[in-house]
Order: structure tokens, then C-alpha cells, then sequence
């Protein structure tokens, strides 16, 4: 690989979402120590850094992207020496570190909340976060039709210190989660000091929750149209205010002073000019961009997202970034079908992002070939699905616990049968231990390809030029490398074009390709 170019150009992220990972002190929830135990893990598949899901001090109404204090770790994850041990154990084995920060809004818990509602309607206190009166005779209706991305109104009326009705705040997402007034410099200067907090202390780097949000437009007038639960397009006043790239700019001064460190921005926008201004030189690293994770096991649909994605970065010359699914998105498995053919395209579909030049991120069970898991409603946690009115089931069920060994559950992960969401009996075949004795498993296959990846100079090069392909298959070369990475999405065989076969993420039939799987070749 190019080693003049920086370390995060061509990683493979692994998404480690803690409370799923690795349980080491048995209240069924993952932890940090957990993970630290687990880094053998990460260095067998091959991984060059961790992107860490919110562990700071939180109440934990969102699973921790409801911030209370955010320099310093929650004790259900282990507090900061923990961390620390964490931190030094995976610079150890190579792998870096990048934390998740929230920028958008606080915990309803945070001094600076609890202040401003003891303060009262016009105090100073109230200008760090949006504190409105309603509309109506009696200020019993919202300040405007807002409403939350997980469902219900944006706002949440108080009870003032007299004991009375009063003004209402702002939250876009829980009402436990109250949106920042980044119009106050004092949000900057704190989040400023968050940010160098860790990276002193050896972080390298952020993924920025919600990077589109932050900013606000003037005077916070309605939006038109209905907003869906968990979704938001491109004209929705609540998000991606142009302002927000003042914020940008001032993180990225900060972050500056740190060379080799990275910031990754969770920006859902679609319009690409306007995604592309996310990633100017000045602003962010790297953006998420999530058409991979969008759609269906489709040639056409596969090469629209690619060709979409290379052109957004394009305009900013930035780095892409590819990825099939997170903690907010359903696992691959299942959406492309479930079962055997689902397993056999998401290995097909990991060989397609792992061709592509830029970085790549994989959510913690993908290499094990996980699926989403229909759980029943009485466990549900998300606050999706209370604030849905119970119309929207949430993101739950592509959070339940990585399964390590044995035969039945806990399978490993903690040594409470009480994990924080119950895991499937039938993930006994889908263990880490009956995977690492398998050398067909899905692990394997993603330890081999990860391996192939970094080792060969194939996979050199910043562009790729689209082959000709047999109808309902894609065949593309990485310019520079010459890698061709070839996938069939329809139903027969397809002949291999000529050149030295490097992976198959299936056996091929009579030398040829099979259907739903994907090959390399040098």
C-alpha cells in the first residue's frame, strides 16, 4: 500500500459496539475490559483500528448517545482505566482507537440542563440549549411542528421553578437528549476541550454523531411536509443548516494540532454537492456515506451506489468510505434475503467493499455472518419503539450480543445467562470458536479477503473503470492495482474474465462463477 498517504486512507474500521462485544464482569452488558480481552479477535481478522460506540457517562436512555459528562467513562463500561488499559493494549497489537462524540445535543442530565431548568424562563442558562414559549393562548402548543427523528413532537414542555407550565425545549431525537445552541461559544470552547481530553490521552480520532446537525436555522420556522420515523431528506429544516460548516471548520483546527488524528462524520444528506461540502479540506476526514447500506442485492443498484459514492467524494478529492450496515442500519444477512442465500450475498457484497479504494467499515458480528434477530416486544430498549407509539420496532435487533462459544446462550459474552438483549439458540453454529475450527466459516473468509487486501499491491490505486459484464453481474478493475472484482447478482453461472483467481467468496461451478457470490482476480 501507498504509504505516503495517511493511515486512515485504505482502513479497515471494525464498529464495536460495546454493549454487544464482550462482557467481563457478568451484569450481562459488554464492557470495555470485555473488548480489551477480545483484542486477539480483532488482530486475527486483520483490522487497523476500532471505531468505539458512545461509552462516556451517560443515563443511557439512548445507549449512551445521551451525554452527561463526556470526559469520562461510564462505570458500566468500567470507567477510565478501563479505557486506558483498553487504549494501551490495541496500540500494542497495531490497532487504533477512535472514539464517538455527540456533538448535536447533552443528556437531559448534564449540570448544564439540570441548570438551566432550575433557572428559569430568560435566565443565561437557557441559552446553551433552544428553551422556546409555545404558541396558543397559553403557550399549550409546540413552538413549531417539529418532530423527533424517533418519533412523537421535537419538544417537551417543563415544569417550571414556581411549579407551573413554561416553555418548552428542544430535542431531536429523546426528550432525554436536549439539543445544543451551538450559537453559544461556550458549546464550542467545551466541546474544544473534550476533544484534546482525548486525544491526549492516545485516541486517534472521532466519528462525529450527527455531524449534519448541530446548526439551526434562524427563527426555527416549521417544516413542510411529514417527517417518517428515523428518516429525514435534504430540504428538512432541522438538519444540515449551512452554518454547520463553521463548526466543522473549528473541529477540524482543533484536530489539526494532532497530524496523524482522524474525524469521520455520520452526514445523511443526500444531494451530493451538498454532502461533498462535509468533506472540504478544511472540514472533515472522512464522511460516512451510506448507499451501500441502502440497498437491495442488485447489479444496477450496486453499481449506481459505488459510481454515486465515488462521484460525491470526487468533488473534494476526499477519501470514500464504504460500509454494509451499523448499529442503526439491519444487518446485510437479512436484508438481502435471510438464511443461507442472505449469508451468501453479504459475503459476496463484502468482497465488492473491499475492493473499492478508500476505507472501509465492518459492524462487529458481520465477519461472523450474522443476522438481524426478531425479538419479542417485552424486550425491546430502543427508544424508537416507545416513542413510535409502538409502530416502529427500532434498531434492537441488530444489537443482540456477539455470540464466542459454546452451545447455548450467553454463548461467552458474559457469564450472566441475563444478557441486556437475549440471544438466539440457534446461533450455536455462527460461534467465534465453531468459525475459527472452520476454515469454509465466514470469519475465515473475511480474514482471508481482509488479509488479501493489504497484502497486495492490486489493490493500489484511487479509481476504479467498469468492465464489461454479462447481464445481472458487475466486473470492475482498480486503476493503478489492476484488481478485478467480479459479482454475479443473478441466477446461472457466469464465466470469469481471464487473469490469476486471488479470492471466491463461494466455490465456483465448472470454473465459473456461481450465482450471489463475487470473486477477485490479479
Amino acid at each position: 500500500m501507498n504509504s505516503s498517504k495517511p493511515w486512515w486512507s485504505s482502513a479497515v474500521f471494525y464498529q464495536v459496539y460495546p454493549r454487544s462485544f464482550a462482557d467481563s464482569n457478568g451484569d450481562g452488558v459488554g464492557d470495555l475490559d470485555g473488548l480489551t480481552a477480545r483484542l486477539d479477535h480483532l488482530e486475527r481478522l486483520g483490522v487497523d483500528a476500532i471505531w468505539l460506540n458512545p461509552v462516556t457517562v451517560s443515563p443511557m436512555a439512548d445507549h449512551g448517545y445521551d451525554v452527561a459528562d463526556p470526559r469520562d467513562i461510564d462505570p458500566l463500561f468500567g470507567g477510565m482505566a478501563a479505557f486506558e488499559r483498553l487504549v494501551a493494549a490495541a496500540h500494542e497489537r497495531g490497532i487504533k482507537i477512535t472514539m464517538d462524540v455527540v456533538p448535536n445535543h447533552s443528556s437531559s442530565a448534564h449540570p448544564w440542563f439540570q441548570a438551566a431548568l432550575a433557572a428559569g424562563p430568560g435566565a443565561e442558562a437557557r441559552d446553551r440549549y433552544f428553551f422556546r414559549d409555545g404558541r396558543g393562548a397559553h403557550g399549550e402548543l409546540p413552538p413549531n411542528n417539529w418532530k423527533s427523528v424517533f418519533g412523537g413532537p421535537a419538544w417537551t414542555r417543563v415544569v417550571e421553578p414556581d411549579g407551573n407550565p413554561g416553555q418548552w425545549y428542544l430535542h431531536l431525537f429523546d426528550a432525554e437528549q436536549p439539543d445544543l445552541n451551538w450559537e453559544q461559544p461556550d458549546i464550542f470552547d467545551d466541546f474544544e476541550k473534550t476533544l484534546r481530553f482525548w486525544l491526549e490521552r492516545g485516541v486517534d480520532g472521532f466519528r462525529i454523531d450527527v455531524a449534519h446537525g448541530m446548526a439551526k436555522p434562524p427563527g426555527l420556522p416549521d417544516a413542510r411536509g411529514d417527517s417518517r420515523v428515523l428518516h429525514h431528506n435534504d430540504d428538512d429544516p432541522r438538519f444540515n443548516h449551512p452554518s454547520v460548516h463553521e463548526i466543522h471548520r473549528g473541529i477540524r483546527s482543533v484536530v489539526d494540532d494532532y497530524p496523524e488524528a482522524v474525524t469521520v462524520g455520520e452526514v445523511w444528506v443526500t444531494d451530493n454537492m451538498r454532502w461533498a461540502e462535509y468533506l472540504r479540506p478544511d472540514e472533515l476526514h472522512l464522511g460516512f456515506n451510506f448507499r451501500l447500506a441502502q440497498i437491495d442485492f442488485d447489479a444496477a443498484e450496486i453499481h449506481d451506489a459505488i459510481e454515486n459514492s465515488l462521484a460525491a467524494t470526487a468533488i473534494e478529492n476526499a477519501t470514500p468510505t464504504w460500509t454494509l450496515s451499523n448499529h442503526d442500519v439491519g444487518r446485510e444477512v437479512t436484508r438481502y434475503g435471510g438464511g443461507e442465500i442472505g449469508l451468501r450475498r453479504a459475503r459476496a457484497m463484502a468482497m465488492v467493499m473491499l475492493a473499492l479504494p478508500g476505507a472501509v467499515f465492518v459492524y462487529n458480528g458481520e465477519e461472523l455472518g450474522l443476522p438481524d434477530v426478531e425479538l419479542p416486544d417485552e424486550v425491546l430498549q430502543d427508544p424508537t419503539w416507545e416513542r413510535s407509539g409502538h409502530t416502529e420496532r427500532g434498531r434492537d435487533k441488530c444489537r443482540v450480543p456477539i455470540p464466542w462459544s459454546g452451545n447455548a446462550p450467553p454463548f461467552g459474552f458474559s457469564a450472566s445467562p441475563d444478557t441486556w438483549l437475549p440471544m438466539p439458540q440457534d446461533w450455536a453454529a455462527l460461534t467465534v470458536e465453531r468459525q475459527l475450527a472452520d476454515p469454509q466459516s465466514t470469519f475465515a473468509f473475511f480474514q482471508h479477503v481482509i488479509k488479501v487486501r493489504k497484502e497486495r499491491t492490486e489493490f493500489d490505486g484511487e479509481e476504479i473503470d467498469w468492465l464489461d459484464a454479462p447481464r445481472h453481474a458487475l466486473i470492475f478493475r482498480r486503476r493503478g492495482g489492476g484488481a478485478v472484482c467480479v459479482v454475479n447478482a443473478g441466477r446461472r453461472p457466469i464465466p470469469l474474465p481471464p487473469g490469476e483467481l486471488i479470492a471466491a467468496s463461494a466455490p465456483l461451478v465448472d470454473g465459473k462463477l456461481a450465482p450471489d457470490s463475487a470473486a477477485w482476480l490479479a
